[in-house]
């Protein structure tokens, strides 16, 4: 039998089993595979993987593990410059588009309710999110690591929090997004950008009360919803200033 010793680094080891985590482990095997089968069947989606040394050198997932080899893992870099390494993800996008899987349906809608584009239908199937992920380079957010696994996911997330609320402030913190809200500029529904209209073009729609108190309206060009700066808009004004200045 060959072995190899592995360690993983920070949020890596979310994916991790306790006496793997935050250590050097051995990896035992009988045919030499490659280090993208090898992080993945130790439990770690290789989206969530940004840099590879083998014995202090940089190497990509299609390196194969050898006898003795001493393998580090680390996660993806936001703030430190490893250009002069092998970076395994595409270059950061200029502007981050999103694909959701089926179990994350509110965190969908909160994502556009904040600004960002983030494609999301109830009835996809993995085939199908996978494929979105590639064609329109958009990072698949998922709790399930599997898909996360698949050769075509370049782009990739797992969302460790299971609330929400929570899974969006992960989301802006992990994306570094913060300070990129646009809130109220996308329909909820469809993710359609909103656009302005004037309050005589949808007078027939609004109830006396909407009509008598408010004059600034937006409506979504493909499900024709209408938005204001009514009660349900300062709600989630509140739940927005909540998630960006936590108590």
């Amino acid at each position: 039998m060959k072995c190899a010793d592995v360690r993983f680094y920070g949020e890596l080891n979310d994916f991790l089993p306790a006496w793997r985590k935050r250590r050097t482990t051995s990896y035992a095997f009988e045919v030499s595979g490659s280090v993208k089968d090898m992080i993945e069947a130790l439990g770690v989606p290789h989206t969530e993987v940004d840099l590879i040394l083998a014995n202090g050198e940089s190497v990509d997932f299609s390196s194969r593990v050898q006898n003795g080899d001493r393998i580090s893992v680390y996660p993806v870099f936001e703030a430190i410059d490893i250009s002069p390494l092998v970076r395994l993800r595409p270059q950061p996008l200029r502007e981050l588009r999103f694909v959701a899987d089926t179990h994350l349906g509110r965190l969908s809608a909160y994502l556009r309710m904040v600004g960002f584009d983030t494609t999301y239908r109830s009835d996809y199937l993995d085939e199908e999110l996978a494929k979105i992920s590639s064609d329109e380079k958009r990072i698949l957010l998922t709790r399930d690591r599997g898909l996360l696994k698949r050769n075509i996911v370049t782009r990739g997330y797992c969302v460790r929090a299971v609330n929400p609320r929570q899974q969006l402030v992960e989301i802006l913190q992990r994306f570094d997004l913060l300070g990129s809200i646009v809130a109220f500029q996308r329909c909820v529904h469809c993710n359609v950008l909103l656009q302005p209209t004037r309050k005589e073009l949808i007078s027939d729609r609004l109830q006396p009360e909407t009509k008598q108190y408010y004059d600034e309206f937006s409506v979504c060009p493909s499900c024709d919803r209408i938005y204001w700066k009514g009660s349900h808009y300062r709600r989630m004004q509140r739940f927005i200033e909540s998630v960006i200045l936590p108590k």
